[in-house]
């Protein structure tokens, strides 16, 4: 296949990490990244130079999250993944499922809610315009589980097993927008179920803990299909460049199973981060409860002795 279109060669040398990460930008993810970095920073120092706290930790999570992306999209491994299945792989399970869990846990909504300015009374700014999207009724359906878990699969089947994938690969628009759909599914799939961005579904944990075992296993499943296959499943990756010296099924198996470990891994970052969101949620609860006894004088304990009171009294008779 010529990936001429993408300006790729195709006599790239034999495939090595020191090669695959040496420089080599997409010019849009690279705008894109240095913009959210950018953005980002300002909400963190706006609400710096008002007082207001911002926790270190949701930045380091949201630097780390565009830094992946840039990992794999302005780098050599975006060059290679062009000509190498197994390559291609690694973009996409980190640009779908590393990349978005840890931009999700950098709070970018919660920052931008807190940061943009409030517009005057009459107008709408940029606040008011993404609190409308995040109460809009299409909000809700494409974070709704019904949607977000069949997109999530349908990433996966319907695109590699369909022509659709050899046309994406034809340009680089297709690529480009192949990636970006990648990340928005990946966004749009762990968003409800992470919990720290305001959202219009917000399951309860046990919830979002089968939210997040309904999607995994069928990327296991896709990878073992790959991994099991006699024959090249994906036309654009059936001729690798003789400069290479990898054999497609070979390369075809090796990207089944890194789609196949991969699905552990954001399973066991989500589980985590929920049981972490789930342990603090009842700490606030308890010092709720705790404050509003210091305020009532613990009626509910003092109601409570008066009952065992009335029946000690009325066992006396």
């Amino acid at each position: 296949m010529d990936h001429s279109g993408h300006g790729m060669t195709m006599d790239l040398p034999p495939f090595t990490l020191g090669r695959a990460l040496e420089f080599s930008p997409d010019l849009f993810f690279l705008v894109g990244c240095l913009a959210a970095l950018g953005l980002y920073g300002w909400g963190v120092a706006r609400l710096r130079r008002r007082g207001d706290a911002w926790p270190v930790s949701r930045t380091v999570f949201f630097t780390v999250g565009v830094l992946s992306i840039a990992l794999v999209m302005c780098t050599k491994l975006n060059d290679y993944g062009m000509v190498m299945f197994s390559v291609h792989m690694v973009q996409h399970m980190v640009i779908s499922m590393l990349s978005p869990i840890l931009l999700l846990l950098g709070a970018p909504v919660t920052l931008a809610l807190r940061a943009l300015p409030v517009a005057g009374r009459g107008s709408a700014g940029p606040r008011e315009l993404l609190l409308k999207l995040l109460h809009s009724r299409y909000m809700r359906i494409v974070t709704h589980p019904a949607f977000t878990i069949p997109m999530f699969i349908a990433s996966l089947y319907g695109l590699y097993f369909t022509p659709l994938f050899d046309f994406l690969m034809e340009s680089k628009p297709g690529h480009i927008a192949m990636m970006v759909h990648f990340l928005m599914v990946g966004l749009i799939f762990f968003w409800p179920i992470m919990g720290v961005d305001p959202g219009p579904h917000r399951p309860g944990y046990v919830m979002r803990m089968l939210e997040l075992f309904a999607g995994m296993p069928f990327h296991a499943f896709f990878g073992i299909a790959l991994m099991m296959a006699s024959e090249p499943m994906v036309r654009a990756y059936e001729v690798p460049p003789a400069s290479l010296g990898i054999d497609a099924l070979s390369d075809q198996h090796a990207a089944g199973g890194i789609a196949w470990a991969f699905s552990e891994i954001p399973s066991v970052l989500v589980l985590i981060a929920l049981v972490y969101q789930w342990y603090h949620s009842e700490q606030r609860q308890a010092v709720r409860k705790d404050r509003a006894a210091d305020r009532d004088g613990d009626k509910e304990l003092e109601a409570y002795n008066a009952y065992l009171a009335s029946l000690r009294t009325g066992g006396g008779r």
